[in-house]
């Protein structure tokens, strides 16, 4: 047992030992299926505080010679399956954190120097009987390793292969980001060492990004990728019924944990949360904002401020609420080479600033606690102020709406939509719509806003429908208009017989809100009428 050769299990029986602890093994019963396959090579992005390191730390308890860890994954829903211990504790384990290395050196040539002397000396201490070509050469010593030691498994003799173990993998693109040719260098290395290795049996890499491509240097191309933006895999984050199981074993209220947490989405409809986030509201007993800042998150003011043609615009429909179209394929997979703004919200998807939708190719902002980063980091810029105001006065808009008081609500969402609303498409329906949703923004700490929800003989613009933050509120229909009247939304909610589509309420607010766009003062008006049903 080294430092980094076949580790113990204390740190997984950390977790295991923790109130909160969430069983993750069936990840085991995965990587056994691809175990000395073609497939062995798994490379899966997460934003910080997802569990990717929980994660490494069971598959090196699992498969690492340097243990026993048949009682500790015994009563683990592993053990459920057949063959669960067929790999247990057999294999040479490598378990490296790369950031430990790339903190003890200033250049790429020291950072892979020290990574491999660090590795070459815990191989030979370990198996100093085994005759090696070159003991400098770190693959070289590893085949010689394989090829000369053996083990019984399953009844016969087999070679002892390395499981290859790698948290924060690109850890090298965020601090060297500015410098391609230590990249390159660092990805040549990676592939010189695993590719097409046969002592490699299984290599499992983590981190924030997804593995950056240089044409010909897209050669880790043998890892299937798991991503915020192509991936099946709900074993990195909490899924919606493990967060379920917490809280009732907790005693937390499911729907604020949602309200607050909820959002991400893998492309097989799985809903992801960040564990940080979960267990922090726990152990706290509060839902709060626990969102890292770290050196990824504190750049969110930098990135949304990128001086590209239709980012402010699109970050602005992301903040009312809405779901904007992005398209992910220009990407590089790095943090500085964006040439769009399509490139910033892909950059922004994989930090978790934003959610994805795998079948529609929409972005948006996933629940209540990224949305408060927003508004946090959007004060500091002065680009946004004007946004941000509208936000915070969303407050007296819904007040005013409620009350009746139907005048004022048109000149507030005129201002709004004045000061908010790119010339160039202010006028069309889309534009008004989403003055509403932002100037409606409050709205969402007390109801749920639902969009083009399908009522009657039609589809109800926005319905504001009360949630378990305000269990006596009243359910606002809202009918746009632009260039007719406000008389004639109000009438549309009725003949098409939107109300009969809210159940479990006999009283509405109806809102109809029409623009003019033909009048010199863009003249906005608004009709507020109770409905009993």
């Amino acid at each position: 047992m080294g430092i980094y050769l076949n580790p113990d299990n204390d740190r997984y029986q950390m977790m295991l030992n923790t109130d909160t602890f969430v069983d993750k093994s069936m990840l085991i019963k995965y990587t056994n299926d691809l175990f000395a396959t073609e497939k062995r090579f798994i490379c899966v992005s997460r934003p910080r505080r997802f569990g990717k390191s929980v994660n490494l730390n069971m598959l090196s308890a699992y498969y690492s010679k340097g243990c026993d860890s048949r009682e500790m994954f015994g009563s683990l829903k592993l053990a459920q399956t057949s063959e669960w211990d067929k790999h247990l504790n057999k294999y040479n384990v490598i378990y490296i954190n790369m950031q430990e290395f790339l903190s003890n050196g200033d250049s790429m040539d020291e950072l892979l120097d020290l990574l491999k002397r660090s590795l070459l000396w815990d191989l030979i201490d370990e198996f100093s009987n085994v005759r090696l070509f070159n003991d400098k050469n770190l693959t070289r010593t590893m085949q010689d390793i394989y090829n000369q030691t053996t083990t019984e498994i399953n009844g016969k003799k087999e070679k002892i292969p390395f499981v290859i173990l790698i948290d924060e993998w690109d850890c090298v693109f965020r601090e060297h980001r500015d410098d391609k040719d230590a990249q390159e260098k660092y990805l040549d290395f990676i592939r010189d060492w695993l590719k097409d290795k046969s002592y490699v049996a299984l290599a499992y890499m983590t981190g924030i990004l997804p593995i950056k491509k240089y044409g010909t240097h897209s050669a880790l191309n043998m890892f299937d990728e798991y991503s915020m933006v192509d991936s099946g895999d709900g074993f990195t984050g909490f899924t919606e019924d493990e967060v379920d199981a917490l809280c009732n074993e907790f005693g937390m209220d499911i729907e604020q944990m949602r309200y607050w947490y909820d959002g991400y989405q893998l492309n097989n409809n799985t809903h992801l949360y960040c564990p940080r986030s979960v267990i922090s509201s726990i152990s706290r007993n509060r839902f709060d904002n626990y969102w890292s800042r770290t050196e990824t998150f504190e750049a969110l003011s930098k990135y949304i401020s990128f001086d590209f043609d239709g980012l402010n615009e699109a970050v602005s429909h992301l903040l009312s609420g809405e779901k904007i179209p992005v398209d992910i394929r220009s990407f590089q997979n790095d943090m500085y080479s964006m040439k769009t703004k399509d490139d910033i919200l892909t950059l922004l998807i994989h930090l978790g600033y934003l959610g994805y939708l795998f079948d529609t190719k929409e972005t948006y902002i996933p629940n209540k606690e990224v949305f408060d980063e927003y508004v946090t980091s959007m004060t500091v810029e002065g680009k946004w102020k004007k946004t941000i105001e509208a936000v915070q006065q969303s407050q007296e808009l819904l007040d005013l709406t409620v009350k009746g008081n139907a005048d004022e609500v048109a000149e507030r969402i005129e201002v709004i939509h004045h000061e908010n609303c790119d010339p160039k498409h202010y006028n069309n329906e889309q534009a008004l719509r989403y003055t509403v949703l932002i100037s409606y923004f409050y709205a969402r700490e007390k109801y749920t806003v639902i969009q083009e929800m399908p009522a009657g003989n039609g589809f109800a613009d926005i319905l504001l429908l009360p949630n378990f933050q305000n269990p006596t509120g009243i359910p606002i229909i809202i009918e746009l208009k632009y260039d007719k009247s406000a008389d004639s939304a109000i009438k549309q909610i009725k003949d098409r017989h939107y109300p009969d589509a809210v159940k479990d309420y006999d009283r509405l607010l109806l809102v109809g809100i029409n623009y003019d766009k033909d009048s010199l003062d863009k003249k906005h008006e608004c009709v507020i009428e109770e409905f009993v049903k």
